[in-house]
């Protein structure tokens, strides 16, 4: 049986990796989602697959961070599906370097997107929900939604040269637990999935010819350190990082009738790391 029937999703960074794991979990149990993406190619091929497996998904381009953004995203699940039921913030990339080689642009871009977008798409729906569960209430229904920021256990632990990344992180755990205390009286469950180390291209181990993403037209390097891929199995007691559809599972559990009533959690999925 579908879990998610008639709910419609919004997921921001799911053209690739986890985020496309996410919208293609989320839509297998009857959600139509909204998919994001940065660029229209693989926002489309989200879309596609989901499609192709019999689900509904429409996308969304654009730059999580952009103004403008976040109405739009809103908008567009409401004049499609008219309602909004789940919001996943997970867009988001790494630009690492040790404190005193990052600058004022490399700081800012990371609260900017893992802090300043989530919460800017969240304004963005609070009219929409606030309306919405009045009326529902007015019904007499008791109607759940759930929204789930993603984090990072770097945000509970800290992560050599990450300063920038795991603040913008540790930041938004700050902006979950205070929305899950204001939203409560709507029926809204916010909460967070923390990833420990999830196999995507973000995470492959660094060598020659390490891989790149462009952001904003800046080649920016992913990956993680052969040393730290080597102590994998001291590190995290299953010995081995997660795949992206075992970390879109820790998001679906967040998103089901069973958790209505937990709210401003942070569940990690790190392989008990």
């Amino acid at each position: 049986m579908a879990r998610l029937a008639g709910k419609v999703a919004l997921v921001s960074g799911s053209g690739r990796g986890i985020g496309q794991a996410i919208a293609l979990k989320l839509a297998a149990e009857g959600a139509r989602v909204i998919v994001n993406d940065i660029d229209s190619g693989p926002a489309e091929e989200t879309v596609r697959r989901i499609v192709d497996a019999g689900g509904q998904a429409i996308a969304e381009v654009g730059d999580v961070t952009a103004g403008e953004f976040p109405s739009r995203f809103v908008n567009r699940a409401l004049s499609t599906w008219e309602r909004l039921d789940i919001i996943v913030n997970n867009a988001g990339y790494t630009w690492d370097s040790v404190i005193q080689k990052m600058g004022d642009e490399q700081w800012a871009a990371m609260l900017d997107v893992h802090t300043t977008a989530p919460f800017r798409i969240l304004r963005a729906a609070s009219e929409y929900i606030r309306k919405a569960s009045k009326e529902e209430k007015m019904r007499g229904e008791n109607v759940y939604r759930k929204v789930v920021n993603i984090t990072s256990t770097g945000a509970l632990y800290g992560n050599a040269g990450q300063v920038a990344y795991t603040a913008g992180k540790a930041a938004v755990i700050g902006l979950t637990k205070t929305l899950s205390r204001e939203w409560a009286r709507y029926n809204v469950n916010v909460n967070c999935v923390a990833f420990g180390l999830i196999h995507t291209r973000l995470t492959q181990p660094v060598g020659e010819g390490a891989m790149t993403i462009e952001i904003k037209g800046r080649q920016l390097p992913v990956g993680v350190s052969n040393e730290m891929m080597q102590n994998l199995g001291l590190w995290i007691p299953m010995g081995r990082g997660g795949t992206p559809e075992e970390a879109a599972g820790a998001v679906f559990l967040m998103c089901l009738p069973e958790a209505n009533y937990i709210t401003g959690h942070v569940l990690a999925a790190s392989g008990g790391y």
